[in-house]
């Protein structure tokens, strides 16, 4: 497979299904954004951090593939003529945002009240962590956005919400495996 095909130098991309598009469609955005997501999630799973974790990040990286095929996909061109999905690509389901929520909940037991915002920081591979919540916050703007146009799969929304939770609660997680201080929001008071 040739990674250059000079199909895309007038500033248009092609869908799954043949479509092709501006390159700055809404829906570019989105699947190019959820891309941006997985290469720091990849970032944080790189890092010297417990084995369980970076297992959990390699699942959410395949989810993540999954969500960038299924917004890559023409919705007009997605079913065959019989009604059966053109793409032999497992869906995000239920039980993908249900292992976030227990996951969430799990290292929510062994964290301390949150009493104050936190501001991102503390340590590096904590500072990753606040990266990628926020790339995902703006992931699932910019496919809320796209959703309003073109009505796609309503997990991927769940999805990508939860998993911006998820990647929150990580980063606590991991300010308190790597013996860091979280860093309060205080705010100043004014004179």
């Amino acid at each position: 497979m040739k990674i250059y095909t000079k199909t895309g130098d007038k500033g248009k991309t092609g869908l799954f299904g043949g479509t092709r598009i501006p390159k700055h469609h809404i829906r570019i955005d989105s699947y190019g954004t959820v891309d941006e997501l997985n290469a720091y999630i990849g970032l944080i799973k790189d890092q010297n951090i417990e084995k369980y974790f970076k297992e959990n990040l390699y699942q959410i990286q395949h989810q993540l593939f999954t969500i960038g095929a299924e917004l890559a996909t023409d919705p007009a061109k997605a079913k065959l003529k019989n009604g059966k999905e053109r793409l032999d690509i497992e869906k995000v389901q239920q039980k993908e945002i249900e292992f976030l929520e227990q996951e969430i909940d799990r290292m929510n037991e062994d964290l301390p009240e949150m009493t104050h915002f936190i501001l991102p920081g503390g340590h590096t591979t904590v500072s990753y962590c606040h990266i990628a919540r926020c790339v995902c916050r703006r992931a699932e703007r910019l496919c809320t956005a796209l959703y309003q146009e073109e009505p796609f799969d309503e997990f991927i929304l769940q999805y990508l919400n939860r998993l911006s939770d998820y990647l929150f609660v990580l980063a606590r997680m991991l300010s308190k495996s790597l013996k860091v201080e979280e860093i309060k929001w205080i705010p100043k008071k004014s004179s």
